[in-house]
């Protein structure tokens, strides 16, 4: 029998009306739950604290830790071979990691069992940054899952000299904008400008126990306030 008697509308996570039957409570209560586990990962993507330490091998057999990189400011870009908007920002990622200060580490994901397609656009667009195969970003242990969340491409993460991560891009990358941010940044944040001869950067050596933490950022349960910082997001 269809149920007639829809006229107790809800409003969901995304801010459409849905209707709820009058006796399914149940239904409700389940319904919230999700839609307060979905705002809690997000509150948890809010501030950034101590990353953990990533590490990736890239296609030509080098591995690259966080820590390999204190003093620098490191941008992970995530990207795949049939992504159009990711070979926009190509010719930005190759200048940025042309700075003295900066590195770019690439993970190309999604290309399918043929690798042949990462490497020829790697080779085509002669990106002189490194690049690691991050296979399927669903897969279990893949890349992201050390670094965030990656729902589309491209993605980005900058970390800054500390080993904070500190913006997150979701779509191109702009020289001009990042350079900005960083200039900010430094002037704002002078004691997270640290020397790679002097200092370590502050990271986690080991992933989070829970699995919506081990896909954003790690920390200490004994942070404090001032030890994390809002991340940018452009």
């Amino acid at each position: 029998m269809v149920q007639k008697n829809l006229d107790h509308l809800q409003f969901d996570c995304y801010g459409e009306k849905v209707a709820l039957r009058p006796e399914g409570q149940t239904l409700k209560k389940w319904f919230s739950v999700i839609c307060f586990a979905v705002a809690a990962a997000l509150a948890s993507q809010a501030h950034a604290s101590k990353a953990m330490n990533f590490n990736f091998t890239d296609t030509k057999g080098k591995t690259h830790q966080l820590s390999d990189y204190a003093g620098k400011w490191v941008l992970v870009n995530f990207w795949a071979p049939w992504c159009p908007r990711c070979k926009m920002e190509f010719p930005d990622l190759n200048d940025m990691d042309a700075r003295n200060d900066f590195v770019v580490i690439g993970v190309v994901m999604d290309y399918g069992i043929d690798q042949n397609s990462a490497h020829s656009t790697i080779q085509r667009y002669n990106l002189r940054f490194p690049n690691v195969l991050g296979g399927n970003r669903r897969e279990p242990g893949n890349p992201a899952m050390q670094v965030g969340p990656v729902d589309y491409y491209p993605t980005s993460y900058l970390y800054a000299p500390n080993g904070e991560i500190v913006m997150f891009v979701p779509g191109v990358i702009s020289k001009q904008k990042l350079t900005a941010f960083m200039s900010q940044y430094e002037q704002s944040n002078p004691t997270a400008i640290v020397n790679k001869d002097s200092s370590e950067p502050a990271v986690a050596t080991t992933p989070p126990k829970s699995g919506i933490k081990k896909a954003t950022h790690s920390g200490s349960s004994t942070n404090t306030s001032q030890d994390k910082k809002k991340i940018t997001q452009y």
